[in-house]
């Protein structure tokens, strides 16, 4: 693909992003007309060759930026490695704070931005990576403010069985401010180590602020990896949204909520996101981790809506008012899972000691 390079975006250590457009293309690529361009030096290119093999992986994920493939260039005496990325014409989420003078998002939008994240990691973890650094300057935005995951050059696939030997027991990946207590005491960062990221990501968007407030690294590192200590939670948070946190922010990574089930919590759930959140209970919410399909200890069931003329018409027409159907001594207008008879009461109103003639009834019908 022959193209021209733009005018710079930004440095990075991997090298810089810059805007290219291609010069000309065939009828089978599927080029947009403005890219962004990420280069280095060949000899130091192994960050970016890692992020194109993994974005290989993630072409039809709309959450994740898209890669077009690779080049390699000569300019000012130098061989440079080129890969060329889907343009996210919004920016990182860091510069969208920034430009909010740093006083935080409005919830709604915490909620949404939160959403689209969710989708992207769980894409992410189901297809065996880890992203590694989940951080708002790695959240990028399309013009219409939808959410794009990037920068996987510290990303890595998991091995079951040898996460723990390719860390080495000792190996930090990632931004000390977003890092797991699990990733600082023992290098292990697996798929639970982007959700405790995403915790502190959420709470700086909220906020406006880092969640952990230290500017010494080594103490930094203390207090996230030794103790009980958490990331603050926002007391204006709403309730969903502290409980969302919550779930991010469990020390065990065993016990923490998978990108999976946190699209499932309210906070993010429902499906009016700009609508009023106010009448969102927590009933549905479990306190503890739920890894399994009946781990629920405290799940409340809801209340049908079930009315007692739609209970009335599942009883035999022919039935006598006093007569046992499923549904008969319910006194109230809604299901709520009790029930006035017993179990052996009902099925004893089920069994009968007439005899069925399949076969002299008029009513059945020919299928052929």
């Amino acid at each position: 693909m022959e193209w021209v390079r733009g005018e710079i975006l930004g440095h990075g250590s991997f090298g810089t992003v810059s805007l290219a457009k291609p010069k000309r293309q065939s009828s089978q690529e599927i080029i947009p007309q403005l890219m962004a361009v990420k280069s280095c030096g060949v000899s130091c290119s192994a960050s970016l060759v890692n992020e194109k093999v993994i974005l290989d992986e993630f072409r039809d994920c709309p959450e994740i930026i898209q890669c077009y493939g690779d080049s390699f260039s000569f300019e000012k005496g130098e061989k440079l490695y080129n890969l060329f990325l889907e343009y996210a014409s919004g920016g990182a989420l860091a510069d969208k704070l920034k430009n909010s003078c740093n006083s935080g998002l409005p919830e709604n939008e915490v909620r949404r931005y939160a959403k689209g994240i969710l989708r992207g990691l769980n894409c992410i973890h189901k297809n065996g990576f880890v992203h590694c650094d989940i951080k708002l300057q790695n959240i990028l935005l399309s013009r219409d403010g939808a959410v794009k995951i990037a920068d996987f050059g510290l990303a890595k696939r998991l091995v079951v069985g040898l996460e723990k030997e390719g860390n080495l027991g000792c190996e930090l990946r990632g931004t000390p401010l977003y890092m797991s207590p699990e990733m600082v005491t023992g290098g292990d960062q697996s798929s639970p180590a982007d959700i405790w990221a995403l915790g502190c990501l959420v709470a700086e968007m909220f906020t406006g602020a880092p969640a952990w407030r230290c500017s010494d690294i080594a103490a930094l590192l203390m207090r996230i990896g030794v103790g009980d200590e958490v990331p603050e939670i926002p007391g204006k948070l709403s309730e969903e949204g502290k409980d969302f946190m919550r779930k991010c922010f469990v020390k065990d990574p065993k016990k923490r909520w998978t990108a999976e089930m946190l699209l499932n919590h309210p906070f993010v759930s429902d499906d009016d996101e700009d609508g009023d959140h106010s009448t969102v209970t927590l009933k549905e919410v479990p306190s503890a981790s739920p890894r399994c399909t009946f781990d629920f200890p405290d799940w409340v069931s809801q209340q049908s809506s079930l009315t007692s003329s739609s209970i009335t018409s599942l009883s035999s027409p022919e039935s006598s008012p006093d007569s046992h159907s499923w549904f008969s001594g319910q006194e109230s207008n809604s299901f709520d899972g009790s029930w006035s008879i017993s179990p052996a009461e009902r099925l004893r109103g089920l069994i009968s000691d007439d005899q069925v003639d399949w076969f002299g009834s008029d009513d059945w019908l020919n299928i052929r």
